[in-house]
């Protein structure tokens, strides 16, 4: 049976940091500690700022810790895409933005001596079944207007799979995401900066006299503000109409060492299947040698958080792809699954918070390019903060608009409206005994939805099934062994407690 957890989680231990305990003062102060967020501690602490960061999990809990750490220029959504909402010269920036993203990373591990097995490697983007060849003939027109290093090949040429026809991206990268995040933290603490874990921030605000209040009465008073959550509690619709929560979901299995060559490949499909490969060892396994593992990660089957609930097929279907293509692979060890914020046109929001005060800043909307992004927006936002010139600033900036959107923004919209039927039809289960232990489930009681949480012993949690955001239902999602909301992304605990924004509280308890 395959562990539920990611591969990073597995084989790193998260260094312990301690919660807050009273009321602070800094230069900046941080919330969220994932690659966004400690990205841009790093940076501000280089410059000599005093930096504070605060987050309700342990470092890298969040979605860095369930990403499958491709670092690319190859956009998500495809270039293709990108040229048409963005034009060529935001094509390019893009394109940019995250070459310099990569390289970043890679400068940082040199400089900081972080071993993450950073990794240059090719990039394949291959045909899905049954597609043309002119799928890939337009998205090389487009990476190459945008400026991509982009090779069109009969075959990518390396072991272990044949891909067909496909586009070669050369330069790319891979890494270790927790082992990267805790070479971070002991970098920013090295210069003085500061970060707690176990503190729930709660309010936000800027101003003469910016202020963090977290859930304990702690309050933490700085003259900037960073929200770097995956998506941000601070705002109540501002940023959560033009962007969208989708599930996804990963495995790995082992492969003898250089049986399938190192490299990222992606295919077409919508949604498409992202795969790559990590070399570890024995020991890091769990065994007594350092004999070297090569651990093949393969992703997919995206869904709207919190509206499917075949998670074991979605698994399935997954594993079958991987194996119809790379023989090599041995029994799957690992499955998990992450959240992926999508924006209405393919790349992140990072930079001021729109309706906001100008020093609070935001950094979202991950859209499939989490480590990339999140390393872009510590580039970005400590310009910003210093009040340094960024060529990135109107590309990411939270307020933009961009009419070729509309329909995607439309289509999220009424999707979104469609989940508060949710509030007149039954229950997942009619009874709490039909709940299995290590599972939830969405009863009816009196008229009143409940969350109920049944717990290995047998115990039941329960809790009101309605997200304090905005209203909606949430759903029980056993892939991760959360409540996730279908309307904006918000995600909670088995017991209730918000672990992914845009909640600010938790759901309430229900006698």
């Amino acid at each position: 049976m395959a562990k539920s957890t990611s591969l990073w989680r597995d084989t790193t231990t998260a260094p312990d940091t301690p919660p807050l305990t009273a009321d602070a003062t800094a230069d900046i102060c941080i919330v969220g500690a994932g690659i966004a967020g400690l990205t841009t501690a790093f940076l501000l602490a280089r410059e000599g700022r005093d930096v504070l960061v605060i987050d309700t999990q342990d470092i890298g809990a969040g979605q860095t810790g369930v990403t499958t750490a491709h670092l690319s220029n190859e956009i998500d959504d495809t270039y293709k895409e990108i040229v048409r909402l963005h034009g060529p010269d935001g094509a390019r920036l893009a394109c940019d933005s995250h070459r310099q993203a990569i390289d970043t990373i890679e400068r940082i591990c040199r400089e900081e001596s972080i071993d993450c097995a950073f990794e240059r490697v090719d990039g394949f983007l291959f045909l899905a079944d049954g597609q043309r060849e002119d799928v890939i003939d337009s998205e090389l027109e487009a990476a190459r207007l945008a400026g991509a290093d982009v090779i069109r090949l009969p075959d990518a040429g390396v072991t272990g799979f044949h891909s067909g026809p496909c586009l070669r991206f050369p330069n790319q990268a891979q890494f270790h995401p927790l082992r990267y995040l805790h070479g971070l933290a002991r970098a920013i603490e090295r210069r003085g900066g500061r970060i707690y874990s176990g503190t729930r921030a709660v309010s936000a605000e800027g101003g003469d006299s910016g202020r963090v209040s977290a859930a304990g009465g702690q309050t933490i008073q700085c003259a900037s503000i960073v929200i770097a959550t995956n998506s941000p509690f601070n705002d109540l619709v501002a940023i959560h109409t033009k962007q969208y929560p989708y599930h996804t979901y990963a495995i790995g299995a082992r492969v003898p060492p250089g049986a399938i060559t190192h490299a990222l490949y992606w295919d077409t499909a919508d949604p498409y299947h992202y795969v790559r490969l990590q070399r570890t060892t024995e020991r890091h396994l769990g065994g007594d040698t350092d004999d070297p593992v090569d651990v093949l990660i393969a992703g997919g089957e995206d869904h709207k958080a919190a509206q499917a609930k075949d998670a074991d097929e979605r698994f399935a279907r997954l594993e079958a792809w991987m194996r119809e293509r790379f023989a090599a692979v041995r029994d799957v060890e690992w499955r998990w699954s992450g959240q992926v914020m999508e924006t209405m046109d393919g790349l992140a929001f990072i930079g001021r918070n729109p309706m906001d005060a100008a020093n609070v800043y935001i950094a979202t909307g991950d859209s499939g390019m989490g480590m990339t992004h999140g390393t872009i927006a510590g580039m970005l936002l400590s310009d910003l903060i210093l009040r340094r010139t960024n060529p990135w600033t109107a590309l990411y900036d939270p307020s933009r608009t961009r009419t070729g959107a509309a329909l995607e923004w439309l289509g999220e919209n009424v999707n979104v409206a469609l989940q508060y039927r949710a509030w007149i039809t039954g229950g997942d289960v009619e009874s709490v005994d039909q709940i299995a232990p290590n599972d939830g489930a969405v009863i009816v009681e009196a008229g009143r939805k409940i969350a109920v949480y049944r717990d290995e012993r047998g115990d039941l949690h329960r809790m009101s099934a309605v997200c304090p955001h905005l209203g909606c239902i949430v759903a029980w999602n056993p892939a991760a062994s959360t409540w996730d909301c279908p309307c904006h992304g918000s995600r909670f605990d088995k017991s209730g407690s918000v672990i992914n924004g845009p909640a600010a509280k938790n759901l309430d308890r229900v006698p």
